[in-house]
C-alpha cells in the first residue's frame, strides 16, 4: 500500500482487482469510461501485441471473456492507453493498435457502398465520417498499415487478408486509389504510385 495525493492509501493495482472493478461497473453496452476520472494508480504489466493478443506479466491472457471485459474499459488519454474504472486508472502498453479488424462486410456498391468491420473482440464499426479508414506507410519499407477507428481514439489494425480484399474493391478518385464507404472516400495510395 502506498500514499497517494492528499495522503489517501492506494492499493497497488492488479489485473484481478481491475477485472472485479470493471465487472461491478458493467452496464448494458460499453461503460461510460469517458466520464470517469478516478485516481491514476500507475502502470500495470498488461500489453496488447500487434496481432491483438493481450498479455499479463508476459503471459497471454487465455480467457477471452476477460480480454473482452478489459477491452470495454480501455481508453486513450493523450498518447497513453489506460484501463479505467470508476475507482482506478492504470496504464498499459499497446504495441500498435488496441484492436485488429479481422473481417468486414460490404453492402451496396460504388460511392454508396458501406464497409462494416468486425474486430478480434467482437466490436463492429461501419467506415464513414465517424469511423475513418487511414493508411500509414513504413518510411523504410513502404509497407502499408491500414487502420479503422473503432471508438473514441481507439483504432483497429486491419489484418492483411482483409486489406487485400479491400484493395480488390478499391477505386480511383481525384488522383488517389482508395475506398468508398457511406459516400466518403478514404485514400490509400496516389494513383500514380500504383504498379
Amino acid at each position: 500500500m502506498t500514499k497517494g495525493k492528499m495522503g489517501q492509501n492506494i492499493v497497488k493495482p492488479t489485473a484481478e482487482g481491475l477485472a472485479a472493478s470493471a465487472r461491478a461497473a458493467r452496464t448494458r453496452g460499453l461503460p461510460p469510461v469517458h466520464t470517469w476520472n478516478p485516481p491514476d494508480c500507475g502502470n500495470l504489466d498488461i500489453r496488447i501485441a500487434r496481432d491483438g493478443t493481450w498479455y499479463y506479466l508476459g503471459t497471454p491472457i487465455g480467457r477471452p471473456e476477460l480480454v473482452r471485459l478489459f477491452s470495454t474499459i480501455l481508453r486513450k488519454d493523450g498518447d497513453r492507453f489506460v484501463l479505467v474504472t470508476p475507482v482506478e486508472k492504470v496504464g498499459i502498453t499497446v504495441d500498435d493498435a488496441p484492436f485488429v479488424a479481422v473481417d468486414f462486410k460490404i453492402a451496396g456498391e460504388g460511392q454508396s457502398q458501406t464497409l462494416t468491420f468486425e474486430t478480434n473482440l467482437g466490436d463492429i464499426a461501419t467506415a464513414g465520417p465517424d469511423h475513418p479508414i487511414r493508411v500509414e506507410r513504413d518510411a523504410e519499407t513502404g509497407e502499408p498499415s491500414p487502420y479503422v477507428l473503432i471508438r473514441d481514439r481507439l483504432e483497429a489494425l486491419i489484418d492483411r487478408k482483409s486489406f487485400y480484399r479491400l484493395v480488390d474493391i478499391g477505386a480511383h478518385h481525384d488522383d488517389w486509389f482508395g475506398l468508398w464507404s457511406q459516400e466518403q472516400f478514404f485514400p490509400i495510395i496516389p494513383s500514380k504510385d500504383l504498379p
